[in-house]
């Protein structure tokens, strides 16, 4: 695995699908938020299922990428 390249792993392990939706700059940088978000907690889920981390340490990173999300929806959203 030393031998692939960087930007290949990058995109394996941080995929970004592509958006769909109806075209805003508003609503493309909250896909691309909630993408994050998502992989983000896959993470944590995956590290908390080997042992890594804690139930308690899961929780407080998660509750801390759900707030993060919101004020990003707040931001983005509620000021319109």
């Amino acid at each position: 695995m030393d031998n692939v390249p960087r930007t290949f792993k990058d995109n394996f392990l941080y995929a970004i699908s592509s958006y769909h939706g109806s075209l805003s700059q508003d609503k493309v940088i909250f896909n691309t938020k909630l993408q994050e978000f998502a992989q983000k907690v896959g993470f944590i889920a995956n590290l908390y299922t080997s042992g890594k981390i804690t139930p308690r340490e899961a929780y407080s990173q998660l509750e801390s990428l759900w707030r993060e999300l919101e004020m990003t929806k707040k931001t983005i959203f509620d000021d319109q």
